[in-house]
C-alpha cells in the first residue's frame, strides 16, 4: 500500500529539479590578422546598414565570389555592385545582423569565417541564414575572395501554446513526514516539450522515479501529458488553463495492470510558488481520499 500511496501522489502531482554550472573559459587575445579581419566584417556591416551597394562590393575581391541562398552566383565587383544596387532599392532601410561569428585561419593569409547572418528589413520577418565566407590578405586589406549563404531552416515549434507553463521550470522539492519526492522540469530543444523527471526518496534510498512530458497536441488544440514510472505504470493527461489555475484530468495504468484516474489542480500563487490538490481519485473503480491543498515552494 505504501508503494501504491507513493505511485499515485507521483501520477497526480511532481515536483521540480533542475541544476546547470557555466564556466568560462579564458579568452585569448585576438591576433593582429583576426583583428583586422574582424574590422573588415564590421566595415562590411556598415556599408550593408548604409546602402551602400559600392562599398560592399568592394569588399571583394575582384574576382570574388557570391553564392546567394537561392543559388545564383556573382562573381567581381561590378556584377556584385548592380545585384546590390537593385536588392537595397527594393529593400530600403535593411540592416544585417551577424551571429555565432567564428573565424579560423587555415593559412596566414586566407581566414574562414562562419556565422549566421540575420537580415531585418522593416515590417518583415528577418531572412536568416548560415554562412561561409573565406578571406583573403591582400595589398589593401583582408578581402572577401567567397561567400556562400544557406537558407536557416526553422523548426516548428509549440512555445506559444506551452509558454504559460515555463514557470515551472527550475527546482521544486516536496518533503512529508516518511518521504521526499525530487523533481527535474526543463525545456527540450525548440521548447516543443518540457520534461518534468521526478524521483522519490524514502530515508537514504529512491524508492521509485518517472519521467512526465507535456506538450500541445495540435488535433485536440489542448496540453496533454504523458507520464511513466519505474514501477511499470504509464499514464496521460488532459490540461486545460483558467487564468492562473490549470486542471489536469488523468488517466493511468498501474504496473499491476488497474486502472487509474482523477483531476489535479495546479494553481500559481507567483513564480515561486503554486498550490496543489487532487480530487476524483479512482482505481479499479475504488474511490480514494482527495489529495488535500498543499503549497510548493521553489527551491534555491
Amino acid at each position: 500500500m505504501r508503494q501504491m500511496k507513493l505511485l499515485l501522489l507521483c501520477l497526480f502531482w511532481g515536483g521540480v529539479t533542475v541544476s546547470a554550472a557555466e564556466t568560462d573559459s579564458d579568452t585569448p587575445t585576438p591576433s593582429a590578422d583576426e583583428t583586422a579581419v574582424r574590422a573588415a566584417i564590421d566595415s562590411y556591416k556598415t556599408a550593408f546598414d548604409k546602402g551602400d551597394a559600392k562599398a560592399v562590393a568592394a569588399h571583394w575581391t575582384s574576382t570574388g565570389e557570391f553564392v546567394t541562398p537561392g543559388g545564383e552566383t556573382l562573381t567581381g565587383h561590378d556584377a556584385l555592385e548592380k545585384s546590390f544596387t537593385e536588392y537595397f532599392k527594393a529593400t530600403p532601410n535593411v540592416k544585417i545582423e551577424l551571429d555565432s561569428v567564428g573565424i579560423q585561419f587555415i593559412s596566414p593569409g586566407v581566414a574562414i569565417e562562419e556565422g549566421v547572418a540575420r537580415v531585418v528589413a522593416p515590417e518583415q520577418e528577418p531572412d536568416v541564414t548560415e554562412y561561409t565566407a573565406v578571406h583573403v590578405k591582400t595589398p589593401a586589406g583582408w578581402k572577401l575572395d567567397s561567400v556562400k549563404e544557406t537558407k536557416v531552416i526553422v523548426p516548428q515549434t509549440h512555445y506559444e501554446q506551452l509558454k504559460s507553463l515555463e514557470w515551472m521550470i527550475g527546482t521544486w522539492v516536496d518533503t512529508s513526514d516518511d518521504s521526499t519526492i525530487e523533481t527535474v522540469c526543463r525545456w527540450t530543444k525548440n521548447k516543443n516539450f518540457i520534461t518534468r523527471s521526478f524521483k522519490v526518496h524514502i530515508e537514504d534510498r529512491v524508492e521509485m522515479e518517472g519521467t512526465q512530458v507535456i506538450g500541445w497536441d495540435p488535433d485536440k488544440q489542448t496540453i496533454r501529458s504523458w507520464l511513466f514510472d519505474s514501477e511499470g505504470g504509464f499514464g496521460v493527461g488532459m490540461w486545460t488553463q483558467k487564468e492562473n489555475q490549470w486542471t489536469i484530468r488523468t488517466l493511468q495504468v498501474l504496473a499491476n495492470g488497474e486502472k487509474a484516474s482523477g483531476i489535479n489542480i495546479i494553481t500559481k500563487v507567483d513564480d515561486n510558488t503554486f498550490k496543489f490538490r487532487s480530487l476524483g481519485r479512482e482505481v479499479d473503480g475504488v474511490l480514494l481520499p482527495g489529495v488535500e491543498e498543499i503549497t510548493v515552494v521553489r527551491q534555491p
